[in-house]
């Protein structure tokens, strides 16, 4: 699959834009406005956001969703105990406020005794006790519960594998309106975890009525959020979210509507903000340059890392590390993000992204500590994989390399499959594109050999990163380590309550798993857009979700 220079040149020419969980647009050429905001009969302006999502929604069960796009939909339509405000601050949302044991174990939510379902029905401890326990039921089968709700919370593991009842499980309700979580042992990043996705309610007797068909449609889901959902289901290409009239805090939601339709070519995104006919549009590499200068023109560094995962277990090629370490050398990162990205990505040299994490002591940011741990190297690419031809008794390699089938991973996929192909000799690489919730789904199976995938952050620590590669954490790709085990157990365990060996206890977990050849950093995230000026108050978020629209409302 090698391609000449030409053809690698005008590839790096054509229509690329960066992959984003929900993505969005408004009108374009102009730099200006793309018109008149629509206005009702009696004249006020009509709250009505118009975007586009790069997917359909794999799931809306909060108890089971993996990925950023349902937790956009979900956050957007479900108040769990606080909600993201502006500048991630967080806001009361069915909890008024927490007390926190000495231990550090114990916490004790008092929630407000005015929210209700859309059904009527109030709001009250038990709908958080019962989704918790959802999460981490083992007959939910919930990767989230599995690997996040059930390895913080008291008994969780234990549950989860059947060898505790569900009522041992770390959390109670006192009364209606006290919310009282015990801790397995203490956790420093609990408040930024119980804003994501898993730590949602949900109402219990609506869930059991309609039992596997819950949360498969717009009828089968309960709102007790800003918004809830009023067009949509498993398969919809479209959706339609409204105001949530019932919510507690209705008066200050100011948009009425939002609709959203799948557009996997930006092209067409953009093509569509500059007819008005939606209201954020992601910038591909070709037109960044044209847009720079508009005033509805914006660019901004997501913490959001997108690597190659190497599965170990598939392919008998990738299970060695030199193997591994040959690939993650072979392909020019830095020309990825100038030549095809073009929107301020910045190179990741790492598994965990910039300017996230600072050390506790010295301020010092964690990757500037750890430095540049995977670098485009052919010569140190092609020394590695001479190696591993020899340790596998071959010269020829065959692999495949799964990705979304979205118009930047055209381009991208033939990108890594020239550079690899041409940096290391005897290398054939298949590529293999196929929807976003089947990826998903091949991935959960490890049905690949490499693909390429990317992840946000769902709290505010280094775990949030690390967690994943932990013996049988839900990597999806075979590593497993003892020595990073070690370091992780002991920044999650005896470190837990000293933040400057914690933190240094995961900067020589980073070193191990990278050391390992574990995968192939690629990119942290940017997003170059065209937003309307007409949205006001639409938060960008660094974790849980990528935008807060509590506060959202369309101006002149």
């Amino acid at each position: 699959m090698k391609l000449s220079k030409k053809t690698l040149l005008i590839m790096l020419g054509l229509l690329l834009s960066v992959f984003v969980a929900a993505c969005s647009s408004d009108d374009a050429g102009t730099g200006k406005s793309n018109g008149d905001s629509a206005k009702s009969g009696d004249g006020e302006i009509e709250q009505v956001i118009n975007l586009t999502a790069s997917a359909t929604i794999p799931s809306m069960d909060s108890a089971k969703a993996t990925d950023r796009l349902a937790a956009q939909y979900l956050n957007d339509t479900t108040e769990g105990l606080y909600r993201l405000g502006e500048n991630a601050e967080y806001m009361p949302g069915i909890a008024l406020d927490h007390e926190i044991s000495a231990d550090g174990l114990t916490w004790t939510f008092n929630l407000r005794e005015d929210a209700v379902w859309a059904n009527g029905e109030p709001v009250t401890a038990h709908d958080f006790v019962y989704g918790w326990t959802r999460a981490v039921d083992p007959v939910t089968a919930s990767v989230t519960g599995l690997y996040t709700v059930s390895e913080v919370l008291k008994n969780g593991k234990a549950v989860n594998a059947g060898e505790m009842p569900l009522g041992e499980l770390g959390v109670k309700a006192d009364g209606d309106y006290t919310f009282v979580v015990t801790l397995e042992k203490p956790v420093p990043y609990f408040e930024s975890l119980i804003v994501t996705t898993a730590f949602l309610p949900q109402n219990q007797k609506f869930v059991e009525e309609h039992g596997d068909k819950f949360a498969t449609s717009y009828d089968t889901l309960l709102s007790n959020g800003p918004f809830k959902m009023t067009e949509w289901d498993s398969t919809a290409s479209s959706w339609t979210m409204e105001k949530n009239e019932d919510y507690w805090d209705a008066d200050v939601v100011q948009i009425e509507k939002m609709t959203y339709n799948v557009v996997k070519d930006p092209q067409v995104a953009v093509d569509l903000y500059g007819k008005g006919k939606i209201d954020r549009a992601d910038i591909s590499s070709d037109l960044v340059d044209e847009y720079l200068s508009h005033d509805d023109f914006t660019a901004f560094t997501e913490n959001a890392l997108f690597y190659l995962r190497l599965n170990q277990t598939r392919n008998e090629a990738l299970a060695n590390q030199n193997v591994r370490a040959a690939i993650i050398s072979a392909f020019d990162k830095q020309a990825l993000v100038d030549k095809i990205l073009n929107n301020g990505s910045r190179v990741s040299y790492g598994a965990v992204p910039d300017n996230y994490s600072k050390h506790p002591k010295t301020g010092e940011d964690f990757r500037e500590i750890n430095g540049k741990l995977a670098e485009y190297d052919v010569e140190a690419a092609k020394a590695s994989w001479e190696k591993g031809l020899k340790e596998l008794g071959t010269d020829k390699v065959e692999i495949e390399l799964l990705a979304d089938d979205t118009e930047m991973y055209k381009i991208m996929t033939e990108y890594l499959a020239n550079q690899l192909e041409t940096n290391l000799e005897g290398l054939s690489i298949s590529v293999r594109m196929v929807p976003f919730e089947q990826r998903i789904e091949l991935d959960k199976n490890m049905d690949y050999d490499i693909e390429i995938t990317g992840a946000g952050a769902s709290y505010l620590d280094p775990y949030s990163w690390l967690n994943h590669f932990v013996t049988n954490g839900g990597n999806n790709m075979g590593y497993s380590s003892e020595k990073f085990d070690e370091l992780i157990g002991l920044a999650m365990n005896e470190y837990a309550l000293d933040p400057v060996k914690r933190f240094e206890a995961f900067l020589e977990a980073e070193k191990v798993l990278m050391g390992d050849s574990a995968l192939a950093p690629m990119y942290q995230r940017s997003k170059a857009q065209l937003i309307s000026p007409k949205l006001k108050d639409v938060y960008p978020m660094p974790f849980a979700k990528d935008y807060e629209y509590k506060w959202a409302s369309v101006t002149e």
